[in-house]
């Protein structure tokens, strides 16, 4: 059953099952309350009747023949009939020949002053019928003078005219529901389409997620759950969206390293492969084999260096690697990386500056420490020209911080919010003009400061060149930092 149908068929329950509850309360307290008002007129006229009986000049305590017949011309009026019992339990009105009393237990209740009240004469076992023909809702009042039983009236009216009020109540009642079903079942209708209307917008959504289009933004007014839910969908969805754009982008990204990782690999065995021809046919002068020989050892070092970037990295990002942590002097290991690099920089036409103190004392892993910094100096060598790059180091509270600024082409934002990704590069035409760009540098150097504990900070702006400071904190002031 669809949900538009199973929350008309819940409406139409509660609405049904109210107005069963409230239409059998409201039936019951309108009979109660009919059969109250008869009994309160029939006793009224019963104690009435009583107050001439006993009245002072009216020693005997009886009434005129005459004038009860009057009167009961009078009541006919208003269908009510009566009749009257002596302390004899005879009947004296109206007048007859059979032996007519009541009951000897109603009786003997009447004599101690209770008045009784029936609701229906033909069905109240404790009396027989006053009449054969209708019943009769009726009330029988004592009448007693200095404590003694003078005399019994029986005054009743028919129960047709004391149910007309409950009928037409009934009838009154039975108008007003039906109008009520008809109105709440429109209201129903309403309600169930609203919320049968917002489900449905939402399952469609769903549906095209679920095939991959994240362009579907649902419009709510935030006034019910199902506008909460609708909010949520639209967060999840803008979260898969983002979710979906960077496994692109890292699958773009991948694609590039492996292109770029292909290029890298062709070059130096296509030299290779070309050399080792040349020997092979003598094609090569006497006085050029060394250089050949130098270049095929170069060419190999070079793929040697582009897999062992790899695996290092490999190692690296699942922690496979064991850092043997000590104190040093990280100035020394800086000066002897400048001089490492000095033939590359005179190469790019650059000037490295090293602007630390004699001693600036570092805890870490030295070989790794090494690396780091020699990636980071590679990267600031590749990106700038005619420049310069500058080495600073210094110690800090329970640390020691060293930065490398490099005046080169610089980054944009978004260039900076990926450039620790691995097979990011953020000038990717540089791989094509031969500058060896592997895009794993950064990532090596950013998962070896944080099993250092340490942090890494980058400021730049296009044009502008790049400043990367690396902070390594001292032994148990380390600052874990979540992938």
């Amino acid at each position: 059953m669809k949900l538009f149908y199973q929350e008309m068929l819940g409406f139409l329950l509660v609405i049904i099952t109210s107005i069963v509850i409230i239409g059998s309360s409201t039936i019951h307290f309108a009979t109660i309350q009919a059969y109250s008002q008869s009994y309160s007129r029939l006793e009224g006229y019963g104690t009435s009747i009583g107050k001439l009986a006993l009245a002072k000049d009216n020693p005997r305590h009886e009434l005129d023949a005459k004038f009860l017949k009057n009167l009961q011309v009078v009541m006919e009026g208003e269908d009510v009939n009566l009749r009257i019992f002596n302390n004899k339990n005879r009947q004296v009105y109206p007048e007859t020949t059979m032996n007519w009393a009541l009951p000897q237990k109603l009786f003997k209740q009447l004599k101690n002053g209770k008045t009784i009240r029936i609701r229906n004469d033909h069905e109240d076992g404790r009396v027989t019928s006053f009449s054969n023909k209708d019943a009769y809702t009726s009330v029988i009042v004592p009448w007693r003078s200095k404590g003694k039983l003078v005399g019994v009236i029986w005054i009743g009216s028919r129960v047709q005219n004391v149910e007309q009020m409950i009928v037409r109540e009934k009838h009154n009642l039975i108008t007003a529901l039906l109008s009520s079903l008809v109105i709440g079942g429109l209201i129903s209708f309403i309600l169930s389409y609203y919320i049968s209307r917002k489900i449905k917008l939402l399952s469609n959504a769903t549906k095209k997620v679920a095939q991959g289009d994240f362009n579907v933004h649902l419009k709510h007014k935030d006034t019910d759950e199902i506008d909460d839910l609708a909010r949520n969908f639209n967060i999840m969805v803008n979260a898969l969206k983002e979710s979906n754009d960077e496994i692109k982008a890292q699958e773009k990204r991948r694609e590039q390293f492996m292109a770029d990782a292909a290029h890298e690999m062709r070059t130096p065995l296509t030299t290779i492969n070309g050399l080792l021809e040349g020997f092979e046919y003598d094609a090569i002068p006497e006085e050029a084999k060394p250089k050949s020989i130098a270049l095929m050892h170069s060419e190999t070092k070079r793929l040697i260096r582009l897999v062992n970037e790899n695996l290092d990295y490999e190692k690296i990002r699942n922690n496979k690697i064991s850092l043997i942590q000590s104190r040093f002097n990280a100035t020394e290991v800086l000066t002897n990386l400048l001089t490492q690099m000095k033939q590359k920089a005179i190469q790019k036409n650059d000037k490295l500056i090293l602007n630390c103190p004699p001693e600036v004392e570092v805890y870490a892993d030295k070989d790794r420490f090494t690396q780091i910094m020699v990636n980071l100096v590679q990267n600031a060598l590749q990106f700038t020209e005619n420049g310069k790059i500058k080495i600073s180091a210094w110690r800090i509270k329970h640390g020691a911080q060293f930065e490398i600024a490099d005046t080169g082409i610089g980054m944009n934002q978004k260039q900076m919010k990926y450039i620790f990704e691995r097979f990011y590069k953020a000038d990717p035409s540089r791989a094509k003009i031969g500058s060896g760009e592997s895009g794993l540098g950064l990532s090596i150097v950013l998962s070896l400061i944080k099993q250092h504990g340490g942090k890494i900070d980058v400021d730049s702006e296009p044009g502008k060149g790049a400043k990367f400071t690396v902070t390594l904190y001292d032994k148990g002031y380390k600052e874990f930092i979540k992938d």
